[in-house]
């Protein structure tokens, strides 16, 4: 793709790019939104340096791409910004939020479109990248009679699974989301097929045994575990990240405890996968 309005720099060849050209503090004009909406299509994960967003430009941003979507579980919120997710560790954090492999929120009926992190405060010697990986190619790179075999395949994600009891808060009588959604599905936009089960949320295949079920499901894992699917951003004060929920998996690494790691995370609304 040619774009006139922002710079472009491919992070690997399959996933990620750096745009630059772009202040994200300021509304994005038709030509200049179409092309960062484009690149982000192309590239399923695009970076932007040197940002300094208050809350509402933030949100504002997030906004152009549809509506904000309201995480299920989470207390960590900016006062008075119930969309706007707090992200962060130190020398108290018991666990951090993305420590493995997994799509935000897949146990949505309507799972995000894509999530927008802002980090004003990285660790001071380094760490904290945050990995994103191809779901595009972890289906292509599957052998044609699994390919074939997954197509057909629905799985269970519940909200259960991964919250009951993670932030320490009384959550007693609460009940969290839970959705039956394709093994592969259809991106909306590119017409593309991507694999879409992770370890936080998928909890069983419909239809088969467990032991079938967990053998699937831990081979599919392990395909989205694989290094070449994969980019790592290193993260600088001030830099943004916007991934395609619907065909990427993250991991963010928590390799830099006692240090703190702060930002803010607006995610836009999807649709029911198919």
């Amino acid at each position: 793709m040619s774009y006139q309005t922002i710079g472009l720099h491919k992070t690997t060849p399959h996933i990620g790019a750096e745009i630059s050209g772009v202040d994200l503090s300021k509304p994005l004009g038709n030509q200049q939104f179409q092309e960062v909406h484009d690149a982000l299509m192309d590239r399923l994960v695009i970076f932007f340096r040197d940002q300094k967003l208050s809350i509402e430009q933030h949100k504002d941003f997030g906004r152009r791409f549809g509506k904000l979507h309201m995480h299920p579980a989470s207390p960590d919120i900016v006062a008075g910004h119930p969309e706007v997710l707090v992200i962060k560790a130190d020398e108290h954090a018991k666990y951090i939020p993305g420590e493995d492999w997994h799509s935000d929120v897949s146990c949505d009926p309507e799972p995000p479109m894509g999530s927008i992190l802002y980090l004003a405060e990285v660790p001071p010697d380094g760490g904290g990248d945050t990995m994103f990986a191809n779901m595009y190619l972890a289906y292509e790179m599957l052998s044609e009679p699994i390919r074939k075999l997954s197509d057909g395949l629905t799985a269970v994600h519940d909200g259960e699974k991964h919250y009951r009891g993670r932030y320490g808060n009384d959550d007693r009588g609460k009940i969290y989301p839970r959705a039956e959604h394709p093994v592969v599905r259809t991106h909306p936009e590119t017409g593309r097929k991507c694999l879409f089960v992770n370890r936080f949320f998928t909890t069983h295949i419909v239809g088969l045994r467990k032991n079938e079920s967990d053998a699937i499901l831990e081979m599919l894992y392990r395909q989205v575990e694989t290094p070449e699917l994969s980019v790592r951003f290193k993260w600088q004060p001030n830099s943004v990240a916007f991934w395609d929920n619907r065909c990427t998996q993250h991991h963010a690494l928590w390799d830099y405890y006692p240090h703190r790691r702060y930002g803010h995370r607006v995610t836009v609304s999807g649709q029911k996968p198919y």
